[in-house]
């Protein structure tokens, strides 16, 4: 609780810093994003993460001075509608970003786009802007919500799991993580579909003891994905029936909360702690230094975003009324991104590696996600061809 109070304090600090005292011409950027509930901790690392790499540049981003605005959306699409809405016409922001949850986005993108600004998500990515829907504007910065799944099911297949019992919140990434799953998969599936923000699974375990499959996997993230792993280990099912998870399901809050019955699990993921790149290396230090925890992917991804913004506010010296020349910045994605090779696809949706990675025990006793291969390399997204930009 301690370090969580000191994070909070220092990105309130430093939100503070980064608007008053900035000139009257500073680039507004709105972060909407969930700052409470169950998957609360999600959208602090977001927040954190990106205001960490404000703060690495005094304030600014690509040399312009920025006033970053955040707010919660409380998981309500319709609040994070609200919030853009107030944020593009009482601030004047010129981007948005913050975004944890694909309903959300969903409800805000349109908003945001259509008043001519830029949405840029740091963490969902749903199939629905990636294909038909996708617009010039609109910029994932993250990931499309099947590929992380897709490796998954790559993995498992590989591993030789014939039956498997696949578990997602019903909403729209909990349904793309199961549709990318399967696009890989080559087994048996039982799927099963939970609410957002459950937190009792007891029915689930049941149904899992039940089917008797060689392994699962799930995708539940935040507060949602601890309850789950916990309620797996005190059910006596980690030791007889493997688990699989994208990264956020056993992001590194989770991973402290099981402790060394976590090890084991298998993750696909585009980032990890221990990617070996100058990058990833000054971010994992300076956030641990500045928040006194370990970043999560959200972290990454949301550092990520801001150094994608100020590649494109450096480019147009931050006039953001070169709106062509902008887009045009984002869209060479000029930085050096902690997850390694980066790029986007004529979609604005991330083509890149995803790894898979293990939970083991170190020499220290430490608990720790290890990267052990690479499961796809350049791999973009499924419904790219849908889009017509």
């Amino acid at each position: 609780m301690k370090m969580l109070l000191q994070g909070a304090a220092f990105a309130a600090a430093l939100a503070l810093s980064t608007g008053a005292a900035l000139a009257a011409d500073a680039v507004k950027i709105g972060v909407v994003t969930t700052l409470s509930g169950p998957a609360g901790y999600l959208g602090e690392d977001i927040r954190d993460g990106f205001l960490l790499a404000v703060k690495l540049e005094g304030g600014t981003l690509g040399g312009v001075p920025v006033n970053v605005l955040v707010e919660d959306d409380t998981l309500d699409p319709g609040k994070g509608k609200q919030i853009a809405e107030r944020m593009l016409k009482q601030e004047n922001a010129k981007i948005v970003t913050g975004t944890v949850f694909s309903n959300v986005l969903l409800a805000i993108a349109p908003t945001v786009t259509g008043a001519g600004a830029f949405m840029i998500s740091p963490n969902a990515g749903p199939s629905q802007l990636a294909g038909k829907g996708c617009d010039k504007n609109l910029f994932v910065a993250s990931w499309q919500n099947d590929t992380l799944h897709e490796a998954a099911g790559k993995y498992a297949t590989d591993a030789g799991y014939k039956r498997m019992v696949i578990l997602a919140p019903n909403y729209a990434a909990g349904r793309d993580s199961l549709t990318g799953f399967k696009r890989y998969y080559k087994g048996e599936v039982v799927e099963v579909y939970t609410k957002l923000n459950q937190s009792d699974f007891a029915a689930e375990m049941a149904r899992i003891r039940d089917e008797k499959p060689d392994a699962i996997y799930q995708a539940h993230p935040g507060g949602p994905g601890i309850s789950f792993a916990k309620q797996y280990v005190q059910a006596g099912l980690m030791k007889t029936i493997p688990m699989v998870v994208p990264l956020p399901g056993i992001d590194d809050r989770i991973l402290r909360a099981l402790g060394e019955d976590a090890a084991g699990i298998i993750s696909t993921s585009q980032w990890n702690l221990d990617l070996d790149n100058p990058a990833n290396k000054r971010f994992v230090a300076e956030f641990q230094k500045a928040y006194g925890r370990v970043p999560t992917d959200y972290a990454s991804q949301a550092y990520d975003t801001a150094h994608l913004v100020a590649s494109a506010l450096k480019a147009v010296a931050g006039d953001m009324t070169r709106t062509d020349a902008f887009r045009a910045a984002l869209m060479k994605a000029d930085f050096a991104a902690v997850r390694g090779k980066f790029k986007f696809g004529h979609n604005h949706f991330p083509i890149q590696d995803v790894y898979l990675r293990r939970v083991e025990k170190t020499a220290d006793g430490k608990i720790v996600n290890r990267t052990i291969g690479t499961v796809f390399k350049d791999h973009g997204d499924a419904y790219a061809g849908d889009c017509k930009m």
